[in-house]
C-alpha cells in the first residue's frame, strides 16, 4: 500500500522524501501507517527501477539538501497497475487499500473507479452474509462485537452503493471531483 500511496502522490506533484512522509501522514493515517524508515528505501526501489526520477535538489533548512522525486511514465503505468489489482489481504488490509485506492479515484477513469467500486461491493456484501449466517457467541461483549461489526459492514456497503450511484449520475467530468471534494466530511450528505 505504501508503493500504491507513494506513487499515487508522487503522480499529483514532486515531492522529497520528507515532505512525502508528511503528506502519507496527512492523508493516508486512518488507513497505514507510515515510519521514515520505510520511505527512503522506498524511494530508492522506485528510483532504481525507473518508477520515479530525482528532478531537482533543495537546500535543507538546517541540514543536507534534499533530493525532489518526480514520476516517470513506468511510474504511472505501475501506479495503474497497483490500483486496478486485487490482491488476497486479510479483511482489514484490504479496507485499508480500498480507502487508499478510493482517494486517488480522480486519477483514474470513470470505467475503472467503478469496476473498483463493484469489486468492492461484491466483497463487502459476501462478508455480510457470511457473518450474519454464523451462529452469535453466547458472551454478551462478544456479540456486541460481532454486532458492531454487522453494523460497520452494513454501513459500508450503503456508502460504496451511493459512491456508485454517483458515479453513475456525474459521468466523472474534471468539475465531479471538485463537487465530492466539497462535500461535507464524513463524504455524503
Amino acid at each position: 500500500m505504501l508503493e500504491l500511496s507513494a506513487l499515487g502522490l508522487l503522480q499529483r506533484h514532486p515531492l522529497h522524501g520528507y515532505r512525502l512522509k508528511q503528506e502519507l501522514e496527512l492523508f493516508m493515517s486512518s488507513c497505514m501507517s507510515v515510519n521514515y524508515g520505510a520511505i527512503y528505501p522506498l524511494l530508492k526501489r522506485l528510483e532504481e527501477r525507473g518508477h520515479i526520477a530525482a528532478i531537482a535538489r533543495e537546500s535543507g533548512d538546517a541540514g543536507p539538501s534534499r533530493t525532489i522525486y518526480g514520476i516517470t511514465p513506468s511510474g504511472r503505468d505501475r501506479w495503474r497497475q497497483k490500483m486496478l489489482e486485487h490482491p488476497q489481504d486479510s479483511w482489514v488490509k484490504s479496507r485499508a487499500r480500498f480507502a487508499i485506492k478510493f482517494f486517488f479515484f480522480s486519477d483514474l477513469e470513470q470505467e475503472a473507479r467503478l469496476e473498483l467500486m463493484e469489486h468492492r461491493l461484491v466483497l463487502c456484501r459476501a462478508r455480510y452474509k457470511s457473518f450474519s449466517e454464523k451462529p452469535l457467541p453466547e458472551d454478551f461483549y462478544q456479540v456486541a462485537v460481532w454486532n458492531r461489526h454487522l453494523e460497520v459492514l452494513k454501513s459500508e456497503i450503503e456508502w460504496v452503493q451511493r459512491q456508485i450511484a454517483i458515479e453513475g449520475q456525474e459521468q466523472g467530468s474534471p468539475d465531479t471531483a471538485q463537487a465530492k471534494a466539497g462535500r461535507n466530511h464524513s463524504g455524503d450528505r
